[in-house]
């Protein structure tokens, strides 16, 4: 599992045959992944949505990674989304683009990436880790093989930003009868028809997209967020995590009702790139820092 870069599709043929013929021995209707759900109970029983920052595995290098990942955790993340690198990213902005090219150029791969999450594991990292992987990288490596090892790495879901609609039912099938969750986007613009489809894949969450195009900071959040999520919970049943665009405490307090979980990505990636500039560079402690201002937007009160 070395090879990231590779930017055609396999026969997807010969895999929809695979993968039909598995998800006839497996149930498509989502059951909450256990982990996951139990962390999503424990924020709610806080009256809190979960804070779900995200990194991207290998930078600024994988041995600075299970660090990384205990500093996050320790700052109040309730789960964490990891990026696996992939050299034609279509949803992310030039902060996350950059990051994952830097990390290919180190030599990320997806076994040194899950050997990353292994070793935080066994560091004391027990808060779920989600990894997002383009389908392309699942269905070169194989759908089962790349779950399996997923799992065996101490990963718990996957959210999975590109996979169609059309090819997703025997792909979740596969994954999920893994033992992974599996979390799907819903952007603004999609129909109420397609977000419950969506939704009956996700046994994670639903990942709803706050604004459309790609990832980044943004000064001002769209006005009808509120509404949007949870008309999109009525829909879907399951619980909702709102990302792109979500660089703040404030924004992330606007949201902590409205919202299961706050996923934070591009102002991660700036804190690190800037840390990295000082003279003596820490980014476990920078990225906790940071985390824990974000957290304090989970609170009653944001410290001025």
């Amino acid at each position: 599992m070395g090879v990231l870069v590779q930017q055609t599709m396999p026969n997807q043929s010969q895999c929809l045959m695979d993968l039909f013929s598995i998800s006839c021995q497996a149930s498509i209707i989502p059951r909450m992944n256990s982990v996951i759900n139990n962390s999503f109970i424990r924020s709610r029983q806080l009256g809190q949505a979960l804070l779900c920052p995200f990194v991207t595995a290998g930078y600024p290098n994988l041995d600075v990674g299970p660090e990384l990942l205990l500093a996050m955790q320790a700052a109040g993340s309730g789960c964490i989304e990891l990026g696996i690198p992939f050299s034609d990213p279509i949803a992310d902005g030039p902060v996350i683009q950059d990051s994952y090219r830097l990390a290919l150029e180190a030599g990320t791969t997806v076994d040194r990436a899950l050997a990353m999450v292994k070793q935080a594991r066994t560091a004391g990292v027990t808060v779920p880790i989600l990894a997002m992987a383009s389908y392309s990288i699942i269905f070169k490596l194989g759908c089962r093989e790349f779950a399996a090892a997923c799992l065996d790495s101490g990963i718990n879901g996957l959210v999975l930003p590109d996979l169609p609609m059309e090819e997703a039912p025997a792909a979740v099938a596969v994954i999920q009868d893994c033992g992974l969750g599996t979390s799907l986007l819903v952007a603004p613009t999609t129909s109420v028809e397609r977000r419950k489809s969506i939704g009956d894949l996700c046994d994670a969450f639903v990942y709803y997209v706050s604004v459309s195009g790609i990832t980044g900071e943004r000064k001002v959040l769209p006005e009808n967020m509120a509404e949007n999520l949870r008309e999109l919970k009525e829909h879907t049943g399951k619980p909702v995590c709102v990302g792109f665009g979500i660089s703040t405490a404030p924004q992330v307090r606007s949201l902590r009702k409205a919202a299961d979980g706050i996923i934070v990505g591009s102002a991660i990636i700036r804190r690190i790139r800037e840390e990295l500039a000082r003279p003596r560079p820490y980014v476990p402690r920078a990225v906790g820092d940071f985390i824990a201002d974000l957290s304090a937007g989970l609170k009653d009160q944001v410290p001025k």
